[in-house]
């Protein structure tokens, strides 16, 4: 795929099919009637010249106007004139300018789409974005371009995360993640360790090496570095659920849509993806990633409604369902982290239960945590990246769910508060560190993308943690 030029500029150059954005209210545009179009947010009129198209997008009332505003429309613009088979597209921003970030970031994100496996060209129903011109005033020039280079870290960023997670079981294993998530560290100031079979049976990962022994596959933890703060200064552990395929193992699912299993690894993209970000950002901060990889299949040696296991600093779980198996490397990844790097907090990323979906369902992910700071700080940047989260109960009554009569903990609550109880048995591991569990199984991946986005992996969770972090994560 050819690479992305962006310029940002005072004036468009050569011959780019435009956007332009129009606020309801606004003088219409030369040729265009108040029947055809009205400004409604995200809708669309479309003007030819002999050398240009103009694509006229509507933002709604002006005072209703917010950042996610500017990521929509302008990638409901950019797959429309893609569809049209454009390939250099001009983005003018001048009344708009301090949106350019959410504009520049909309439209990367709009113009990815999954190229798949030898699919025939006649499948390809669009052109592909090979420069991106973003206009401004002259007073706003030196503030765009760094908004448009930032945004186009992190979009970029996202789209490859989107690529891997896209990659289905029997080519992306836990050994190629953690080759790929070494490959992308290689050249950033990242640090990266991972731990095959034989280390973290050595190193005792109980709950990593039980969800994974179904598989041929064997399981990986993969671990990155990332400082950008002071030496003494606490990181921030960032915890991904990366179930490479999941079959429920002993406890099989039914067959029907088992294929979107795949992306059961989008909690820990999103940690990698975050890491990488950071590097190229070169935030001031210190950050370790934690992604424990395994994949969850039947086989001979899988492990068993029944079993008791032992996780990393010595707690126990009763196995009552092989399906729930994502808290289970979770706990071993978040004990590593608590033991090994003291961290000032610790945020987990998974999708962990099909209950959230319907307390939430595919808009927002949920956002468990008892630190008001924290919840307050995420929730805001949810709001700023579109990236939302809602906020559920983590209380000790929850704990109950999952207490066991034979171990510290038992793995499901079958339907007794099914979300709520599953993130209190995560943060059982992370004990007294301040702790949040998003469950993003509503939000990792779409089947019905909505205008401004494509089907498949959505990459949630960088965009809004990134935007956490850079403002100041209250830790």
């Amino acid at each position: 795929m050819p690479s992305l030029k962006i310029d940002v500029r005072t004036s468009a150059f050569g011959s780019p099919d435009l956007v332009t954005f129009f606020v309801k209210g606004s003088p219409l545009p030369p040729g265009v009637s108040s029947e055809e179009f009205e400004g409604a947010p995200f809708s669309t009129v479309l003007l030819r010249d002999k050398n240009q198209r103009t694509l006229v997008v509507g933002l709604g009332e002006k005072n209703k106007i917010e950042p996610n505003t500017l990521r929509r429309a302008a990638g409901t613009a950019i797959k429309q004139l893609l569809k049209l088979g454009s390939k250099e597209i001009a983005l003018d921003l001048t009344t708009q300018a301090s949106h350019v970030a959410s504009a520049v970031e909309g439209a990367i994100l709009a113009s990815y789409k999954f190229t798949g496996f030898g699919a025939p060209s006649s499948k390809r129903t669009r052109g592909i974005l090979t420069r991106l011109q973003v206009t401004v005033g002259e007073q706003d020039l030196a503030q765009a371009r760094v908004q448009a280079r930032d945004a186009e870290i992190i979009a970029s960023i996202t789209n490859t995360m989107r690529d891997i997670g896209n990659f289905p079981g029997n080519l992306l294993t836990p050994a190629i993640l953690a080759d790929k998530a070494q490959e992308l560290a290689h050249g950033h100031s990242l640090t990266v360790k991972v731990w095959n079979e034989r280390q973290l049976k050595r190193d005792g990962f109980g709950g990593i090496i039980a969800v994974g022994q179904g598989s041929v596959n064997p399981p990986r933890f993969i671990v990155l570095e990332y400082h950008g703060g002071g030496k003494r200064e606490m990181p921030v552990a960032l915890v991904g659920k990366a179930v490479t395929f999941d079959t429920g193992g002993i406890s099989i699912k039914p067959g029907a849509q088992m294929d979107e299993m795949k992306w059961d690894k989008m909690g820990g993209l999103a940690v990698l993806g975050i890491m990488l970000a950071a590097a190229e950002l070169k935030l001031p901060l210190n950050l370790v990633g934690l992604i424990p990889a395994a994949e969850n299949m039947p086989g001979p040696e899988a492990y068993r409604p029944g079993d008791i296991i032992t996780t990393l600093d010595g707690k126990t779980i009763e196995v009552l369902n092989t399906d729930a198996e994502g808290r289970i490397i979770l706990a071993d990844a978040i004990a590593h982290a608590r033991l090994t790097y003291k961290p000032s907090a610790i945020i987990e990323y998974s999708t962990l239960t099909g209950a959230v979906i319907m307390a939430l369902g595919h808009q927002r992910a949920g956002l468990f945590t008892s630190e008001e700071k924290l919840r307050d700080a995420l929730f805001a940047a949810g709001k700023l990246t579109g990236e939302s989260v809602w906020p559920m109960p983590i209380d000790e009554e929850y704990k109950e769910n999952v207490q066991s009569e034979i171990a510290t903990a038992k793995n499901t609550s079958f339907r007794e508060g099914s979300a709520c109880s599953s993130a209190s048995f995560i943060k059982l591991w992370a004990e007294a560190i301040p702790f949040v569990h998003i469950d993003i199984a509503g939000t990792a991946w779409t089947t019905k993308p909505p205008a401004h986005l494509e089907g498949g992996a959505t990459g949630f969770g960088i965009r809004l943690t990134l935007q956490a972090l850079r403002t100041g994560l209250p830790v």
